[in-house]
């Protein structure tokens, strides 16, 4: 039977972020592409991001989490995603911080006076073999690559970071002047990135204010990537176009995104919300020829 067959659920967002949580701590047991596939369907509780917790592998954690986009692929990052899992565990233990190690790393996350979670997106990476790129650059605060004709690119010369998946920004004047539904997959897919990639519009609006939109990488567009958030922050500040604390400003919502001076991790802080909680039914893994 499917792991998630008649498994309980809670549906939440992290500022429109679609994410799914369940909770696999007490049966352990693994979910297959096939089964996060049909779980996003409208049958069952559709996502951009399934949050599966299980038991803590690394001395000092809380739980390890595997990370499931849409289409049944696996990330090592989703801020907004880990925010809903902290605010679930800490309801849930009394902690108000709390420490889940992903495929991705080790992250901590904790709860401010304001009753907003924190999460610890560790230290950004640069190096084109690190993002990764299928190709070398010295310099990857803009790498060569467009769309459109050559003498007049629609979109050119995004900057590249690896937040513990990889990100594309390009820099424009209107986030909502472009088609991404249409760039977006053609990106995403595109030879240069041999894991793929979030593809994300940036507009900077003042000093400490971003705008982006973001084609998400395995989920399509989104109302909310955090991790996406974070990458444009840090991108920003790599160009020197802003400070290294902003505000950004997603069709769900506002993250504060900070790269921290003293140890250049990237700290992201938001809200999130329980939209409502369900059972998969069994049905709709039969359906979907899941065995």
């Amino acid at each position: 039977m499917p792991a998630l067959a008649n498994h309980a659920f809670v549906k939440m967002n992290g500022i429109g972020n679609e994410i799914v949580v369940v909770d696999m701590r007490r049966d352990g047991a693994p979910i297959r592409a096939d089964e996060a596939r049909a779980a996003a369907t409208p049958g069952g509780a559709p996502y951009d991001q399934l949050m599966a917790l299980y038991p803590p592998r690394a001395p000092g954690t809380d739980a390890f989490v595997r990370i499931y986009n849409n289409d049944g692929s696996e990330a090592g990052a989703c801020g907004n995603g880990m925010r809903c899992v902290a605010d679930i565990v800490s309801r849930e233990s009394g902690k108000a911080t709390l420490t889940f190690e992903t495929t991705a790393g080790v992250l901590n996350c904790w709860k401010g006076s304001d009753g907003l979670f924190t999460v610890d997106m560790g230290v950004p990476r640069f190096k084109w073999n690190e993002i990764p790129l299928s190709e070398e650059f010295r310099d990857t605060r803009a790498i060569e690559l467009q769309i459109g004709p050559i003498d007049k690119p629609v979109l050119h010369s995004p900057s590249v970071v690896s937040m513990g998946n990889p990100h594309a920004i390009f820099w424009v004047d209107d986030v909502n002047a472009y088609d991404l539904a249409k760039f977006g997959p053609l990106l995403e897919n595109h030879p240069i990135f041999p894991e793929r990639a979030n593809i994300t519009l940036a507009q900077i609006a003042s000093r400490d204010a971003i705008v982006i939109r973001t084609w998400e990488r395995g989920a399509g567009l989104t109302k909310a990537c955090g991790s996406a958030a974070c990458a444009a922050a840090v991108a920003a500040a790599r160009l020197r176009r802003t400070e290294r604390k902003v505000r950004v400003t997603l069709p769900g919502g506002e993250l504060t995104i900070e790269w921290r001076t003293s140890d250049d991790h990237v700290l992201m802080t938001g809200p999130v919300e329980v939209e409502y909680e369900g059972r998969f039914d069994p049905a709709l893994f039969a359906q979907a020829g899941v065995a």
